[in-house]
């Protein structure tokens, strides 16, 4: 047993020094070579190992130093074409330039494949599963639920549920908003799935339109998310009112078991929030993307969260707050996509609801007006608000209706 605790102990005593000889060599061969990568590297590539390319950042030479031959196979200062290239990928070249553009200087942005591999990767099939995943999860529930009916019938008397100038907002946000997600989906996923079909140049004709219509129409959608806030803010304002709905799940998994609601109950409240938030959200991101060098929103974000300690909290490190006007374009075109998607998944489920989901709800924003005993079923709180009003005005009507002489 000694013995073969001394062979265990030899045998793990030199494969560390083997290993330690191993790093060793590894910054012996980069120090001789200048920092470039060695055939250990590329092996391990090979194998589909993790390369830690960092030690490139400091592989760049030195400006204006002369060429040196005494060290073998050693740095040749800027006459290395890959040291000047690698100054140029991590912006450390001295660069002078005609134009004074913003960012002119810039020639190798080294971030954009990063950020590349995200939108071709987890980003369009996240997104690409949380669209289907909502409409297959609605199909599912229509098919086990139904259209929720009116309990009571139609009563063949209606109310006014939404005025039409509110109509009009809403529907100038609705219309701008699809047309705003089929172009930004067309803009992430047209290269994919439409160039092998139509070819690359019926695509280049069809994302171009659809960029056009995507930075116009946005305006539109700002323009009704102003409105829509302004008009309907009183009443999305949350309640005691608005847990008891959600405890019963707003009455849509039971026939018989509707729970009391003012104008809006909390599932529309929810839509609202969603909506005005995320919504000021992606047009901050959207204007961002629009005016680059104008109206950058990242760096200035990141130091507000570093100077009150979110980033610490969140376990990350402490975030970049000097960014290139080209990452300042990356990370907003990422948080644009990430809203919006979010925010389709919301909709999309606001659309079920409000037309094959429910007998009745379509009619409140197609002609603005409701049955009384859909009003009763769903918002009964605020049909007796407008009957008591309704009663009211009739009362001062009747009364200052003089009997003719």
């Amino acid at each position: 047993m000694k013995v073969f605790f001394i062979l265990v102990f030899a045998l793990v005593s030199f494969g560390s020094i083997k290993a330690d000889e191993g790093q060793k060599d590894q910054g012996d061969i980069r120090a001789q070579t200048g920092g470039a990568q060695t055939l250990e590297d590329i092996l391990a590539r090979q194998r589909g190992e993790e390369v830690d390319y960092e030690f490139r950042k400091n592989a760049i030479g030195q400006n204006n130093s002369e060429a040196s031959s005494r060290i073998p196979l050693g740095t040749m200062g800027l006459v290395s074409d890959a040291e000047i290239f690698r100054q140029l990928r991590y912006n450390k070249a001295n660069i002078n330039v005609s134009s004074k553009s913003a960012a002119s200087e810039v020639l190798v942005q080294d971030s954009g494949m990063s950020w590349l591999q995200f939108r071709k990767g987890p980003l369009q099939n996240n997104g690409a599963l949380a669209l289907i995943g909502i409409i297959g999860l609605l199909a599912f529930f229509y098919l086990i639920r139904g259209r929720i009916p009116v309990e009571g019938g139609f009563s063949g008397i209606t109310i006014e549920r939404f005025k039409p100038i509110e109509r009009f907002a809403h529907w100038l946000l609705a219309s701008s908003f699809i047309l705003l997600g089929l172009t930004g989906l067309l803009t992430l996923f047209g290269r994919t799935l439409l160039i092998p079909y139509i070819g690359h140049e019926a695509f280049s004709s069809l994302a171009v339109g659809s960029k056009w219509i995507h930075n116009n129409v946005s305006w539109a959608f700002m323009l009704s998310l102003i409105l829509v806030f302004f008009f309907w803010i009183v009443h999305n304002i949350p309640s005691k009112l608005d847990i008891k709905w959600i405890l019963k799940g707003g009455g849509i998994f039971s026939s018989h078991s509707h729970p009391s609601a003012r104008k809006f109950n909390a599932g529309q409240k929810v839509i609202f929030w969603v909506v005005i938030i995320l919504g000021a959200s992606v047009s901050a991101s959207g204007i961002s993307l629009l005016f680059p060098f104008e109206y950058p929103m990242f760096a200035a974000t990141f130091a507000k969260l570093n100077a009150f300690g979110i980033s610490t909290l969140l376990g990350l490190d402490s975030l970049p707050t000097n960014l290139l006007p080209h990452e300042e374009m990356q990370l907003a075109q990422v948080w644009h996509t990430i809203v919006a998607f979010v925010m389709m998944v919301v909709i999309i489920a606001h659309i079920y609801i409000g037309s094959i989901g429910m007998v009745g709800a379509y009619d409140a924003m197609g002609s603005g007006q409701v049955d009384v005993n859909w009003a009763k079923q769903h918002h009964d709180i605020w049909e007796e608000e407008i009957s008591i009003e309704t009663s009211k005005k009739k009362s001062k009507s009747t009364e200052s209706i003089t009997p003719a002489e």
